[in-house]
C-alpha cells in the first residue's frame, strides 16, 4: 500500500514530464499530419495574425510610452471608477484590448502593475474583462469569412463587448476592501518625460517594434503548438472518443455528434474550434452562433497560456482572468440567445 501511494506521488510530481514525453512520441508517430498541421498554423499566423496584429501591437507600445494613458484617465475616470472600481487609466487597457484583440489587454494590465500605475487588485480586475477578441477577427474572420454574414459578425461583436463590460461590473467587487491606490508622484513625473519627440522617436519605435515582434512570435508559437495538439488528438482518435462520450447528449437534443468535438477543439484553440462550428450544417444556425459566442468569450486554453506567460512577469494572480473568461463566454452566449428572441431579423434559422 505504501509503495502504491509512493508511486502515485511520484507520478503526480512528474505529470508534466510524462505528458511531454507522450507528446514527443506522438510527434514522431504522426509526423506527416503534424508537419501539415504546423504548416497550416504558420499560414494562419503569417496570413492573418501578423498583418492585422503587428501594427496594432507597435501602435499600442508607442502609445503606452506617451501621456495618452493619463489623458484617458482624466476623461474616463468618472466612468471607470463607479462601474468597474478601477482608476481611469484602466480605460486605456480596455479600449486598446478591444481594438487590438488578445492578448493586448492583459499585457497592458501587467505593464501598469510593473510600472506601479495601478494597484494589484485593480490590475487583476482589469485582467478579468479587458483581454478581448478584436473587431477585425469577430466581424471579418468569424462573421464574414466563416459564417458569410456581416449581421452575424456585428451581433457577435456587440454581445462580446457587452458581456465583457458585464464581467467588469461583476468584478468591481473583487477584493473591494483593499486600500485606495494613488499613482506615485515620481511615476507621474517620469511618465511625462516619455512623450515621443524627434529626439527619442527612433529609440521608442525600435523598442516598440522589438516588443511587438516578440508578442507576435509568441502568438504564432501557441497557434502552431495547438494546431499540432489538435492534429495528434484527431490521429489518436481522441476527438472520436469525445464524440462517442457526448453522443447521447447530442442525440437527445437532435444535434450532430460533431458539435461536441468542435466545442472541445474551440476550448483548446478558439480559431480552429469556430472554424469547425461554422462548417456544421444546421437549420437552426442560432445554435452555431451561440456556441461561437461562448468560445469567443472564453478564448480557449491557447489564449489562457499566452496570458499566463505574461502575468508570470508580475505579482498578478491568473485566477480572476480564468473566472472572468468563463463568465464572459456564458454571458455572451446568453446575450446572443436573447438578442435573437427580441430582434427577429437577427434570427437566421431556416424553418
Amino acid at each position: 500500500m505504501r509503495k502504491f501511494h509512493f508511486l502515485l506521488i511520484k507520478l503526480k510530481r512528474n505529470t508534466i514530464s510524462i505528458f511531454l514525453l507522450i507528446f514527443m512520441v506522438c510527434l514522431i508517430l504522426f509526423s506527416k499530419s503534424n508537419i501539415l498541421a504546423s504548416k497550416n498554423g504558420l499560414k494562419l499566423w503569417a496570413n492573418s495574425i501578423v498583418p492585422s496584429f503587428l501594427p496594432f501591437f507597435i501602435a499600442t507600445e508607442c502609445l503606452s510610452k506617451t501621456n495618452m494613458p493619463y489623458i484617458f484617465s482624466k476623461i474616463f475616470n468618472p466612468i471607470m471608477k463607479p462601474f468597474f472600481n478601477v482608476s481611469g487609466i484602466g480605460s486605456f487597457a480596455l479600449i486598446m484590448g478591444i481594438l487590438s484583440g488578445y492578448p493586448v489587454g492583459a499585457k497592458i494590465a501587467v505593464d501598469f502593475r510593473n510600472n506601479n500605475l495601478c494597484s494589484k487588485e485593480e490590475c487583476e480586475r482589469l485582467l478579468s474583462f479587458t483581454n478581448n477578441s478584436s473587431p477585425l477577427f469577430i466581424i471579418g474572420t468569424c462573421g464574414i469569412s466563416l459564417f458569410g454574414s456581416n449581421v452575424i459578425g456585428f451581433l457577435l461583436f456587440f454581445t462580446h463587448i457587452l458581456s465583457a463590460l458585464t464581467v467588469g461590473f461583476l468584478f468591481r467587487f473583487w477584493k473591494k476592501g483593499t486600500p485606495k491606490f494613488k499613482i506615485p508622484v515620481a511615476t507621474k513625473n517620469e511618465n511625462k518625460l516619455l512623450n515621443i519627440s524627434l529626439n527619442n522617436l527612433g529609440e521608442v519605435l525600435a523598442q516598440a517594434i522589438k516588443n511587438a515582434i516578440s508578442s507576435t512570435l509568441m502568438i504564432g508559437g501557441f497557434i502552431v503548438l495547438f494546431s499540432v495538439i489538435i492534429s495528434i488528438l484527431n490521429n489518436s482518435y481522441g476527438i472520436t472518443i469525445i464524440e462517442n462520450i457526448f453522443n447521447p447528449i447530442c442525440s437527445f437534443f437532435k444535434l450532430p455528434s460533431q458539435i461536441s468535438s468542435s466545442i472541445f477543439t474551440g476550448i483548446l484553440e478558439v480559431t480552429n474550434g469556430i472554424n469547425l462550428i461554422s462548417s456544421i450544417k444546421l437549420k437552426k444556425i442560432s445554435i452555431n452562433i451561440i456556441i461561437t459566442a461562448f468560445l469567443l468569450g472564453f478564448g480557449g486554453f491557447s489564449i489562457l497560456l499566452q496570458v499566463l506567460s505574461i502575468t508570470t512577469k508580475s505579482d498578478l494572480s491568473i485566477k480572476p482572468y480564468i473566472i472572468g473568461k468563463i463568465l464572459h463566454g456564458l454571458i455572451a452566449a446568453i446575450y446572443v440567445f436573447f438578442a435573437m428572441q427580441i430582434f427577429p431579423t437577427l434570427n437566421l434559422d431556416l424553418v
